[in-house]
């Protein structure tokens, strides 16, 4: 792996600040036998979270690879500071983009040979690039490929380079989800607004995501459409603007606009689901807990655009040996087309998509990535029925949703400041 003697300048945490912070595929033919010593299986620990470390994911790993898997999923916060402070307790990691600069930083994971990589020339531009479409603006914040490459001083930057930081493979769009029984259904691209998690109206109804490098961004797309602030860069606030932000959303919590600020995703379906909120930031698997419960729960698309993020799988600096075989033939099951199929049942994409086509029936894939309208009842990865006959997926195609980027997940410049703040906030 190429050296970190340098870090960069442009963020500065220390592992003080950073725990501070933290704590508020048939493949069978595919893959080669993983060499086992002693006659017995390597065991392949990987630590994330509920949204893509599932049971049936496991399972079918474990069948096709002939490995045993544990998966440990937790929170957001949970499971980096675990990674952060305890790289020796897992193999691999799968989270959000944005937790790509405090691993770094933190010397918990090591670069990615992309020679090692199957599926590596498959990968589509929105992960190399930063563009779905060549003429598609990126958005503002951490845009994957800007974090992707191993520079030859040991920084992450956007200069392709054999030597990665993470697997780009799951990602999504995420924006808010509203119960359509109780609010007025919008037109997507033109009324549904992130605003409307501010607006008094739905007062003691709200929830948002308790992740402080995530929930700020839905706040600060939130106020900025209500015309309550504004941003020279959403995606690198100042101090100051961080503050005048968390001031906004702290008069909202202390008259009791916020019913609750939810760790996992169960938890935001559960809220949901019991009437206790009417209308959350979400992530796609909750919307689709939601609609399977047969609440019609919908998931806007906002005239402001989405905030987006990409899943990363990274390796521990311990993963060494076996245990790095076992890894790297995970990442390729990951990319091989079983997955990424049952994946895009819960509304999410994969970075190599035209290998998971076939694994698809042509009306799923014309549903999830081509955005036309069910010709039947979808079932979500659960085998419930999640879509009915006829939904067209609100925002679209799979272009278009990313197409409509406002910001990606992103560790700012102020993010110690960010997670005070957003400590005060949920204590407030």
């Amino acid at each position: 792996m190429a050296g970190k003697a340098t870090l960069e300048s442009s963020v500065d945490i220390t592992r003080r600040d950073l725990l501070g912070g933290i704590a508020a595929i048939g493949a069978g033919a595919l893959f080669p036998s993983i060499i086992r010593a002693r006659d017995r299986k390597v065991t392949l620990r990987v630590l994330g979270t509920h949204v893509t470390l599932q049971e049936p994911i496991r399972r079918q790993a474990e069948q096709d690879l002939g490995i045993d898997i544990e998966f440990e999923p937790g929170g957001s916060a949970q499971v980096l500071l675990r990674a952060t402070t305890n790289p020796e307790s897992f193999d691999l990691y799968e989270q959000w983009s944005d937790s790509t600069r405090v691993l770094w930083r933190a010397d918990a994971i090591q670069s990615i040979d992309t020679r090692r990589l199957k599926y590596w020339e498959e990968i589509n531009p929105l992960s190399k690039t930063g563009r779905i479409s060549p003429g598609a603006s990126p958005g503002a914040g951490d845009v994957p490929n800007t974090i992707l490459y191993v520079q030859p001083d040991g920084r992450l930057g956007p200069e392709p380079s054999r030597e990665i930081s993470f697997l780009p493979y799951v990602h999504n769009v995420d924006s808010f989800g509203y119960n359509s029984d109780v609010i007025a259904v919008g037109e997507p691209y033109v009324e549904e607004s992130w605003g409307w998690l501010l607006d008094p109206k739905h007062s003691g109804r709200v929830a948002l995501v308790n992740a402080p490098s995530i929930g700020i961004f839905d706040l600060a797309l939130a106020a900025r459409a209500r015309g309550l602030i504004d941003f020279a860069d959403i995606g690198a606030m100042t101090a100051d603007e961080v503050d005048a932000l968390f001031e906004i959303a702290i008069d909202y919590k202390l008259n009791n606009h916020f019913r609750a600020f939810w760790r996992s995703v169960p938890d935001s379906a559960d809220l949901m689901l019991s009437g206790d909120v009417h209308i959350a930031s979400m992530f796609s698997p909750g919307v689709t807990m939601v609609r399977s419960a047969g609440l019609p729960c919908l998931y806007a698309a906002p005239r402001e655009g989405y905030r987006a993020w990409h899943g990363v799988m990274c390796m521990s600096r311990a993963c060494s040996g076996e245990q790095q075989d076992a890894a790297y033939a995970f990442m390729n099951w990951w990319l091989s087309g079983w997955a990424g199929a049952f994946i895009a049942r819960q509304g999410y994409y994969i970075s190599n998509p035209e290998r998971s086509r076939p694994f698809m029936e042509s009306d799923e894939w014309g549903y999830w990535y081509e955005g036309l309208p069910a010709e039947r009842p979808m079932p979500g990865p659960d085998g419930r029925i999640a879509v009915e006959p006829g939904e067209v997926r609100r925002g679209g195609s799979y272009v278009e949703r990313f197409e409509n980027i406002a910001v990606w997940n992103t560790v700012m410049p102020t993010y110690d400041r960010t997670v005070r703040r957003w400590s005060e906030l949920v204590l407030a």
